[in-house]
């Protein structure tokens, strides 16, 4: 048996004002939705976080209603859950129906008390569907005020549910929570310090967690794995590979292995003199560092022609210290300021008189 675990698609994300639907479209129609027409997987499991906002936009509503109809008529059931950047209610709409046709979307703390079975080719596994929850959550539902903490609401809840698995069967667990010991990109939202972690030794006794929430697909204790999401959503993600997990079942046995995602435009940093960012090109969502020594006047307005997607750029001369900027604007490099202004704003070519005359009225403004 085949399920592919995947996870924090953010469905109408924005990255720096600009809208990312055309590449999610890409990754779900170019990219997971002909791999699952490759290898049909019996089921295909999203771990939270399928939209970026709580009222979701309308083109993403219709992005994800178009994959669940793909899904649906290619015989692939859905497990899915709600995260925490999902509308837990607005994502209840039509969910019996939707059951009836393969489609489970849980949304409440009391659909995780009913496992699911799925059966194909001679292998049955039983799956707990888990939506994001906070701590008061698990209390009303347990009637437990003493609970505190994470880790002691989503153990408790834990220990309600493995009861009606049968131990016979693997059991898997689709949650949207953040693990302790895992890593970080700046795109995710946490709480701050451990008091949001759950400890990943809750997951004891089922043979694999699909987690959603980080966004940097890595193992959580020996059990449990986060896919991560399918594309980048910040710049600090510029570096981190993206992928969706495959999982096989055979024999009752779970191995699982990464499926990269090439996405049809990537986020990076690239680094640079000004000459040299101008002297190549990128569609991609770029970040570009200056490596100049001095100002380099109107650069964002410069290079965007060359980068269309460009995001920010930052500069080595902004960076640095007040006062080292303004020790660099003595003698010399005053003048090459100046030179540099007439000609990137006023497309003028200086000479010896026009230095001469910017020196006499420096001197002149000089305290």
């Amino acid at each position: 048996m085949l399920i592919y675990h995947t996870s924090d698609w953010h469905l109408g994300r924005m990255l720096y004002g600009r809208s990312l639907l055309s590449d999610q479209e890409h990754f779900l129609y170019n990219v997971f939705l002909p791999a699952v027409e490759r290898e049909h997987p019996a089921g295909v499991i999203i771990a939270g976080d399928i939209y970026d906002r709580q009222v979701a936009a309308i083109e993403a509503i219709r992005l994800f209603d178009g994959v669940l109809d793909r899904l649906v008529n290619l015989g692939c059931k859905v497990f899915a859950v709600s995260g925490n950047h999902d509308g837990a209610g607005r994502m209840a709409i039509m969910k019996s129906a939707l059951r009836r046709s393969g489609v489970y979307i849980a949304t409440t703390l009391e659909e995780a008390m009913e496992p699911v079975t799925l059966s194909e080719g001679g292998e049955t596994v039983q799956l707990a569907l888990l939506p994001y929850c906070d701590p008061s959550a698990v209390r009303d539902l347990l009637c437990d005020s003493d609970l505190r903490g994470e880790t002691a609401c989503m153990g408790a809840l834990l220990d309600r549910i493995r009861p009606k698995l049968d131990p016979k069967l693997p059991r898997l667990l689709v949650a949207h929570c953040f693990a302790a010991g895992a890593s970080l990109s700046d795109s995710e939202s946490v709480f701050v310090g451990g008091s949001g972690q759950v400890s990943p030794e809750v997951f004891a006794g089922f043979d694999y967690v699909a987690l959603g929430h980080l966004h940097g697909p890595q193992p959580a204790g020996e059990n449990a794995r986060y896919s991560g999401s399918p594309l980048k959503y910040s710049i600090g993600e510029a570096g981190q590979r993206k992928c969706f997990l495959r999982l096989e079942i055979s024999h009752g046995r779970i191995s699982c292995q990464e499926r990269d995602i090439t996405p049809l435009r990537d986020v990076r940093r690239i680094e640079g003199s000004f000459d040299e960012l101008m002297s190549g090109s990128s569609e991609d969502y770029v970040e570009l560092h200056l490596t100049d020594r001095d100002p380099v006047l109107l650069a964002a307005q410069r290079l965007r022609p060359r980068y269309p997607n460009l995001l920010s750029v930052t500069n080595s001369w902004t960076l640095k210290a007040p006062g080292e900027r303004a020790g660099r604007l003595s003698g010399r490099d005053q003048q090459a300021v100046f030179t540099a202004f007439m000609k990137d704003v006023c497309g003028l070519e200086t000479d010896g008189e026009d230095l001469e005359l910017f020196r006499e009225i420096w001197r002149e403004v000089q305290p």
